[in-house]
């Protein structure tokens, strides 16, 4: 097991103790629970290359949580219960294909609230859909993203559901990098955006549990301030 069940109940529970001390309380938490299942992966030796090209010292695949039963349950109350705290207006939910297609299904299912997914563009086949299912018309959809980098593919499925004529009341999602080009992006998209944990505390965490040396820590958060230009030759 990766944690006993009364650790779960802590999220079951969340609302009803400090607020603040508890969020950074699931930060952490999850952070090393990121670690622990290699969803994350730090190699600020060996950088790895994502597929625009970047070369970073760390990879995140949010999807090995669905993996684990306890863990994947930590992420569908974490993400309910900020919904429920900031976001009550919320009448449906969307999750950003494909990464978070699961997430937001299962966090759907906890609040009892109508679903979709949205596509990163419309099908080339069949009826051409973007968004895949129904809603109500006008309806105020909190959107369900897994990872959050430079925030290009979450905003497009915000304005896909903009364009579908419904009201995007705010996202959340597991995690983010904390690049500044997305923090400007959301800014000007007024879209308010939440996580349960991001890649300050991913770093920290690793620094704690000797995952990586503290000489790597300078390195990482030099990464951070200019992912795109970073160890170029």
């Amino acid at each position: 097991m990766l944690f006993p069940f009364a650790f779960l109940s802590f999220f079951r529970n969340f609302a009803h103790t400090n607020r603040n001390m508890n969020m950074d309380t699931l930060k952490k938490a999850f952070a090393r629970k990121l670690l622990e299942v290699k969803a994350v992966k730090l190699q600020p030796n060996e950088p790895f290359t994502w597929a625009s090209g970047w070369k970073s010292p760390i990879y995140t695949d949010n999807r090995k949580t669905l993996s684990f039963p306890e863990l994947r349950t930590m992420v569908k109350l974490a993400l309910t219960h900020m919904i429920l705290e900031h976001f009550p207006q919320a009448e449906a939910v969307a999750g950003v294909a494909t990464g978070a297609i699961a997430q937001g299904a299962l966090v759907a299912d906890e609040l009892n609230l109508p679903y979709v997914y949205v596509r990163p563009k419309p099908k080339d086949h069949g009826m051409g859909n973007q968004i895949e299912g129904e809603l109500p018309e006008g309806a105020k959809v909190i959107v369900v993203e897994d990872l959050i980098s430079t925030g290009g593919s979450s905003l497009k499925a915000v304005d896909a559901l903009r364009r579908a004529g419904f009201e995007v009341v705010g996202m959340v999602a597991s995690y983010t990098y904390g690049f500044p080009v997305a923090e400007e992006a959301f800014r000007e998209a007024g879209v308010e955006l939440l996580t349960i944990s991001d890649y300050e505390h991913v770093v920290s965490e690793a620094q704690a549990t000797g995952y990586i040396a503290e000489k790597d820590v300078a390195l990482l958060k030099e990464w951070r301030k200019d992912p795109a230009n970073w160890n170029k030759e």
